[in-house]
């Protein structure tokens, strides 16, 4: 299988691991960096766009969550390079916690090399889908002053862009698809962040507390993500 150019970083302080992931990559026709602490990855990841996919431990020499934390200031900086965090932590708070912080995707070890391999040609799928996308006509959306191109994943008031996060987007679009239905909580993790019974909807309100912040003219008179009391939210387009 040839994978083109596509260049992977590869962040793992495991050094026979990173060997191992280095040597199977390039085995599927990828060009791979190797780094081995956040300083490091950080370092290569200056040039935004470099990379087709990032390959992420989360707990670091340099820091015990280096992960979450790049993973965080990269999606900050509108750095939307596909993230798939590799983690021991098998717990799925630290899952959600990922996914919050911006990963596309999160594989907990020990792991079969084949589930690895055939994730990271889903993220280069998904990406290759977004700029196909994006080379046409954009996918425009307005609320009240804003305007949401999810094309190019820019969106702005006036002008002066505002910052999403990938999973913000994710939620954002299930809503506009559903205008005027009462969604409850459990629907948005199922639907949204892919988590079927999952306890905590605490999640879900500080996602919907965020969009308000960025969509709404007066957040805590919510025009258009309003709360049904006992039931969920809903989108109230113009």
């Amino acid at each position: 299988m040839s994978n083109g150019s596509a260049r992977l970083l590869v962040v793992e302080d495991d050094r026979n691991l990173a060997t191992g992931l280095k040597l199977n990559f390039e085995l599927e026709g990828y060009t791979v960096d190797l780094v081995h602490s956040i300083r490091d990855a950080g370092a290569h990841l200056i040039e935004s766009g470099k990379y087709a996919a990032l390959i992420l431990d989360v707990m670091l020499p340099d820091n015990e969550e280096g992960g979450f934390v790049l993973c965080r200031k990269l999606r900050d900086a509108g750095d939307f390079t596909p993230v798939l965090m590799l983690t021991a932590r098998d717990r799925i708070s630290d899952r959600v916690r990922g996914l919050e912080a911006g990963a596309d995707d999160y594989l907990v070890k020990p792991f079969e090399l084949d589930e690895l391999l055939a994730r990271v040609r889903s993220l280069l799928r998904r990406r290759g889908w977004e700029q196909k996308s994006s080379e046409g006509p954009a996918e425009r959306v307005h609320i009240g002053d804003v305007e949401i191109d999810f094309a190019a994943r820019v969106t702005a008031r006036g002008g002066e862009e505002l910052k999403l996060t990938a999973l913000e987007y994710d939620l954002l679009r299930y809503f506009i698809e559903n205008p005027n239905r009462v969604l409850s909580r459990q629907e948005l993790q199922e639907k949204v962040w892919k988590l079927d019974n999952y306890p905590n909807s605490r999640m879900v309100d500080n996602f919907i507390l965020r969009l308000r912040k960025h969509l709404e003219p007066s957040p805590k008179e919510p025009r258009y993500f309003v709360s049904v009391r006992g039931a969920g939210y809903k989108f109230v387009p113009e």
